[in-house]
């Protein structure tokens, strides 16, 4: 996969980009990684990413994929070996991973959502951010525009930020008409 920034040029990105708040995340959203050379890079998007769902409660369910048939699959994160994910991360952009997801993917669903969706202080800025339940992980917001949001995923420990898009889905019953949780 090709870099379109490195990771200091998407930091100074998210910095410059206005807070969100909360209750603006309610709904379904699309996400799309944005290639900064990290290694989860193409992973997601492999394994038939579709992108985040905020309740009005606000709870989230963190990680939603394409269960085929117009359905999506509300994956729990508590499964998911984070540093081993990191470590061989070119596997997880292979077929063999695809397929292999494809086949344990159920196995791994959320049994309701799996994050908290609250105001976080970044580097000084108070914006909406998704803390998961499970997983040493927070996903920071800005606004990109009025229908797409810029995400940074920081897992403590881990210096190197994971950047992604997510984009609000306008006709959510469209989108997950059969919708498997």
């Amino acid at each position: 996969m090709e870099t379109i920034m490195d990771q200091q040029a998407a930091l100074e990105r998210f910095r410059q980009l206005p807070p969100v708040q909360p209750r603006e995340l309610i709904g379904l959203w699309r996400g799309r990684g944005l290639p900064t050379g990290h290694p989860l890079d193409g992973v997601l998007e492999n394994l038939g990413w579709f992108g985040k769902r905020f309740t009005p409660d606000m709870k989230a369910d963190a990680l939603l994929f394409d269960g085929g048939e117009r359905r999506l699959l509300a994956i729990d994160p508590a499964w998911v070996p984070l540093r081993m994910a990191l470590r061989f991360s070119s596997f997880g952009r292979t077929q063999a991973a695809r397929n292999l997801f494809s086949y344990i993917g159920r196995r791994l669903r959320a049994q309701g959502p799996v994050a908290t969706v609250k105001t976080v202080t970044y580097e000084g800025v108070s914006s909406a951010a998704m803390v998961y339940d499970s997983k040493p992980i927070t996903d920071h917001f800005r606004r990109i525009d009025e229908t797409r949001i810029l995400g940074m995923m920081v897992i403590e420990g881990d210096a190197r930020p994971y950047f992604f898009e997510l984009e609000q889905v306008v006709d959510p019953a469209a989108a997950t008409a059969g919708t498997a949780s």
